[in-house]
């Protein structure tokens, strides 16, 4: 997950719900969250697949920092490979799963096992754009096709890797739409905007703050792991702002966010993709009733399927990225159905795949970009993350 310099106009994104009031006060409606499409790719398939053993991996936080971003992903991941299997005993595909931290300092040591690890012909990720800015060569120069389910730095696209394919949006345009809905939506004119020290948060928030314009009034930074934000709350405090943007991750948006409202300052807070998750308003305490995200993420309520057999699974409810995860999974499983056993023909498979999945329809250009995304905003609403509006 990771911004850079958005180059959209904000007249390009328009929010809409379900009143389009378009009033004086924030959105109180939900926009109706997408219906599952009656051809959404299934792991499933036909459950007439044959193969030899074969392999695809994730590659991605699962106990490191933030490791709940990273978990949503691979047990979406892990339940499309247990459909699979459950319904074609003639191919059974194994799902190795590796640890990066989500570091760029532990990636690139970890994906070259990966890529070293013969058998394995797919991944699903990396999740975090500093770790794939710093291990995406290692994939390309081995043929091993990548397709990450949150990584939104615009830049991972331009470094002529053949193997890298994005499953979402990137912050070109989550960055324009997070300004469009804090000063169309929420009404802010005096905007801060917090970035910590990440790849992603520092990008992010120089696509919002170009954006944003003159109404980008108030910068700030922070670093990752800090826990004490009294000389960031207090230079906040002092330009009273109507809203700020946190650009990071929730690890450290939580108590940034506690510590602003302790010290009474009423701005909406705003997060990005990052900080999308319960854990956030968990660690946010009372302050996480005003706040909003911003996310190139699809609402799965209406998965049904989906979220009935992903709570059965894992024990939780899907969260950010966990139908993309899903997703990513299922058509490198399509391909290893449809005969591509090796590195060569999976990726061939991936550079000319045209099809519907749950959270979007997936076809990439030559860039392995989607041409067709959206931004959604989300909202704390008793004490749970709810859909709140579409951005378009």
């Amino acid at each position: 997950m990771l911004a850079a310099v958005g180059a959209v106009a904000l007249g390009a994104c328009s929010a809409r719900n379900e009143s389009d009031s378009g009033g004086d006060t924030p959105p109180q409606s939900q926009a109706a969250a997408p219906a599952q499409a009656s051809n959404a790719a299934n792991p499933a398939g036909d459950g007439k697949a044959q193969c030899a053993p074969t392999s695809i991996a994730y590659a991605g936080t699962i106990n490191g920092n933030n490791a709940a971003l990273g978990q949503n992903i691979l047990y979406g991941v892990d339940l499309a490979v247990t459909q699979h299997n459950k319904a074609n005993p003639g191919c059974q595909v194994k799902l190795e799963k590796f640890e990066t931290e989500g570091t760029p300092d532990k990636a690139p040591g970890i994906v070259t096992q990966i890529a070293n690890t013969n058998s394995i012909i797919g991944v699903v990720g990396l999740p975090f754009s500093g770790e794939s800015k710093a291990a995406g060569n290692i994939f390309n120069d081995k043929g091993l096709v990548q397709l990450t389910p949150s990584a939104t730095n615009p830049t991972l696209s331009q470094n002529g890797w053949k193997t890298f394919f994005r499953g979402l949006g990137n912050d070109n345009t989550q960055g324009p739409a997070a300004a469009q809905f804090i000063t169309q939506e929420l009404k802010a004119d005096k905007v801060c905007v917090v970035r910590d020290d990440s790849e992603y948060g520092t990008g992010l928030a120089d696509a919002i703050t170009k954006a944003l314009g003159e109404k980008a009034t108030c910068q700030q930074t922070v670093k990752t792991k800090q826990i004490d934000f009294a000389a960031v709350v207090n230079d906040i405090k002092s330009k009273s702002p109507q809203a700020i943007f946190y650009s990071g991750y929730y690890q450290e948006a939580a108590p940034l966010a506690q510590q602003l409202s302790d010290a009474g300052v009423d701005a909406k807070f705003v997060g990005p993709d990052g900080v999308k998750d319960d854990e956030f308003v968990k660690g946010a305490g009372d302050a996480a009733a005003k706040a909003y995200f911003t996310c190139p993420c699809v609402p799965a309520d209406q998965f049904t399927d989906f979220s009935t057999a992903y709570k059965a699974a894992s024990g939780k409810d899907p969260g950010t990225y966990s139908p993309e995860g899903y997703d990513l999974a299922t058509i490198l499983l399509k391909g290893i159905d449809a005969g591509k056993k090796d590195r060569a023909s999976l990726l061939d498979f991936v550079k000319t795949y045209d099809g519907q999945g749950l959270t979007k329809h997936f076809k990439w250009d030559d860039k392995g970009e989607l041409a067709k995304t959206t931004v959604w905003t989300y909202k704390v609403e008793g004490g749970k993350i709810v859909r709140n509006t579409e951005i378009k």
